[in-house]
């Protein structure tokens, strides 16, 4: 639907226009022969259940809450495998303190968990089984894997039992009074059998090759461990970082001096980890809530926006278009309670429907004609896409000439590709070079959510100049 423009309307998008280009865009004067005219549309939004999503994320999750909105919980569990130094080395042979039996031992070996932030509460007990992974059957790196997959798969089920069991809270009550509110390194501290360690020890000295970079060692070694949450709820940990930290005893070369010795392995980026998110009942629950949008993370729920580009086009075959801009207004959140809201999804998406996919698939960033992104404005409550004409044109240009190739009208290719002028707006997280430019998207996999206007009681105004060249 068209939508008549106070002048206002007008002065205030020329000058979004000059603001988000170059200077010279939106001022039209007599010696340009340009005139310019706008006009507001409006677009039509529905909430998209997403059953998962590329689980690609460089940052794991544990745990599990109840969505205040919804009443649905969330849970997260993961795997990581660990890496090992090129050509690591532990020390000779010969100076290792042995056990009674003349053979190498371990003292200790635990697993260190470092979070980079909690949601919900500190102090709930929280219950983790931890599993080795499968060495015969290891999840492989070149493959994808979205948040719903069955990561238990890789589980090593000769044995049947974990290796060990861990009740934890996010606030460590390990830890002085005085450092509990300023920890710089939070972290879950999981002991693990000390025979685990010995037997990394006694493959080292079995073969050094598969110490010598991090496949071999996944292969042959130490495959990774599932974490997996068997008890619990109302809180999740976002991991920055794991460590295994396996402790030994050895001798100088003069056997004279016993020297503790720590040997690290750590889970990073840089070998796999993978979370599995369980967030059941959304789809149903959103059929009875359409007032609305939603984004929802992780693995939760899109806002799908049709765009007017007919409409837009109607009357203006010969016009640019200059300017299309939409704001998308969130409601306050019905629970504000810092234990039980979500966060606030702070980077939207936008990208076509046909290509919600594969976008992540082929780790492509915005390209600002098909795909952009924006961010959370917290002063006016809004996600602004300040300029997507560039979408608008090619939408319209693809339905032409994939029309023509056809033999078809452009009205009868689109009822058989009902997608053509829909796109999809997805919570993502961005990685930024030093020049500020994107060099990554993900699916933000924390716990956020955010209520937008729109769905079956609102449209969205989709404000539009257009420039005709006299």
């Amino acid at each position: 639907m068209k939508i008549k423009t106070p002048f206002i309307a007008l002065l205030g998008l020329c000058g979004a226009a000059c603001d988000d280009t170059t200077n010279d865009i939106g001022i039209y004067t007599e010696d340009d022969n340009i005139s310019a005219s706008t006009a507001v549309y409006e677009a039509v939004t529905r909430s998209l259940a997403a059953d998962s999503v590329l689980s690609n994320s460089n940052s794991s999750f544990l745990g599990r809450m109840t969505d205040p909105e919804t009443g649905l919980q969330v849970k997260a569990e993961f795997l990581a495998q660990f890496s090992t130094l090129e050509n690591w080395e532990f020390p000779d042979y010969d100076l290792m303190v042995k056990n009674e039996e003349g053979k190498v031992e371990a003292d200790s070996i635990e697993i260190r968990l470092y979070y980079e932030k909690y949601y919900g509460n500190g102090n709930n007990p929280m219950k983790i089984d931890v599993y080795e992974l499968d060495s015969t059957n290891v999840i492989r790196e070149d493959s994808t894997y979205y948040s719903n997959a069955d990561l238990t798969q890789y589980i090593n089920h000769r044995t049947n039992a974990p290796l060990v069991s861990k009740i934890f809270t996010a606030t460590d009550f390990t830890l002085p009074e005085d450092e509990l509110e300023d920890n710089p390194n939070p972290n879950i501290r999981i002991i693990l059998p000390k025979a685990y360690g010995t037997f990394i020890l006694q493959k080292y000295y079995e073969n050094k090759d598969f110490f010598r970079n991090s496949y071999n060692f996944i292969h042959h070694v130490c495959p990774g461990f599932y974490f997996k949450l068997t008890d619990g709820n109302g809180t999740m940990v976002k991991m920055r970082v794991g460590a295994m930290n396996l402790y030994f005893r050895y001798k100088d070369e003069a056997r004279d001096t016993v020297y503790a010795g720590m040997g690290r392995f750590a889970a990073t980026p840089e070998v796999l980890q993978n979370t599995y998110v369980e967030n059941d009942g959304l789809a149903t629950w959103l059929d009875g809530h359409d007032e609305c949008t939603y984004v929802k993370t992780p693995a939760g729920v899109f806002t799908e926006m049709t765009l007017p580009i007919d409409e837009i086009y109607q009357g203006h075959d010969n016009d640019s278009i200059s300017q299309a801009q939409f704001t998308l207004y969130r409601y306050n959140a019905q629970a504000e309670d810092q234990e039980t809201a979500f966060d606030i999804p702070q980077t939207l998406l936008l990208v076509r429907k046909k290509d919600m996919y594969s976008f992540f698939e082929e780790s492509k960033v915005p390209d600002n004609k098909t795909s952009f992104v924006t961010s959370f404005n917290r002063n006016y409550n809004t996600y602004t896409f300040s300029n997507i004409s560039n979408l608008v044109a090619y939408c319209r240009k693809e339905k032409n000439e994939e029309a023509a190739k056809a033999g078809l009208t452009p009205e009868v290719w689109a009822q058989s590709h009902g997608d053509w002028n829909k796109v999809v707006l997805i919570p993502v997280e961005t990685n930024l070079d030093n020049s500020n430019n994107i060099v990554s998207v993900t699916h933000d996999m924390g716990i956020g959510s955010a209520r937008l206007v729109g769905g079956a009681n609102d449209r969205i105004r989709l404000q539009v100049i257009y420039s005709t060249f006299r």
